[in-house]
């Protein structure tokens, strides 16, 4: 599955969290990402690295403004040389399938 070529949908309290089958896809596509394993459920995150300050800013500039196109907002914590990204899905507490498409979009903004 393309994850980078789909949209976001809304969603709802009611929401599926995202089928095993669809993370194993998507860490088969996307393997420098990792699955945490928290008390309100999963979530998926990347460190990015970068050569300074400044492009970890500007790569943080181009994931906030793909949040807010998609309207699905990541966990975002920068530091010298580094972004952490992590995604999930506040509403039902754990990964939807717009994390994953979201985590693939990331991912080629780094490229």
């Amino acid at each position: 599955m393309k994850f980078i070529k789909m949209h976001c949908i809304a969603c709802s309290d009611d929401a599926p969290h995202a089928t095993e089958s669809e993370l194993r896809d998507f860490l088969e596509l996307h393997p420098k990402w990792h699955v945490l394993e928290i008390e309100a459920g999963k979530k998926i995150q990347r460190l990015f690295t970068f050569y300074s300050y400044q492009e970890c800013l500007d790569f943080t500039v181009k994931v906030g403004e793909l949040a807010e196109i998609e309207d699905h907002h990541p966990d975002l914590y920068i530091q010298w040389g580094k972004v952490t990204v992590t995604w999930w899905t506040h509403r039902i507490q754990g990964l939807h399938q717009n994390d994953l498409i979201m985590a693939a979009k990331t991912e080629a903004l780094s490229l």
